[in-house]
């Protein structure tokens, strides 16, 4: 006599088992963040907890305004309302400010090959002589 169910049971376990054996190699290691991208993460990290004040804060104002609203809406009617709960002011968080982060600086190089030239700071023709600009007389 044949068992039909043991078929799918044991097609799962086989599933089961090469699963948990190719998890180690599926778990590789990522390599770590470049500074910019970094930057980025923690500039992006800021926003996000700015823009939570900001919604706590239209959240804060918009539970005033419906407090106030009923106890006036109460009051025209003539029921007794009760006073508001005392809670902290609504701190506005203002506009976002970007965080001052100062410029990654590259790394040096020992040879100095790769660097880029320098900025120049006059043109590079002029009226002088090289003897003049070196500071050598004419032969």
């Amino acid at each position: 006599m044949k068992m039909p169910i043991l078929r799918p049971l044991f097609g799962a376990a086989l599933c089961a088992a090469l699963g948990l054996a190719l998890l180690p190699a599926a778990q590789a290691k990522l390599p770590a963040p470049t500074p910019e991208a970094k930057a980025k993460a923690d500039e992006a990290k800021a926003k996000t907890a700015w823009s939570d004040k900001v919604a706590a804060y239209q959240l804060c104002k918009s539970m005033d305004r419906v407090a106030a609203r009923y106890a006036q809406e109460a009051k025209a009617v003539g029921k007794d309302a009760k006073p508001a709960t005392a809670t902290p002011a609504c701190a506005d968080p203002g506009p976002y400010q970007v965080a001052a982060t100062a410029a990654p600086t590259p790394p040096l190089e020992a040879a100095g090959a790769h660097s880029p030239a320098k900025t120049a700071t006059s043109p590079p023709s002029g009226k002088a002589t090289s003897a003049e600009q070196t500071g050598t007389p004419k032969k």
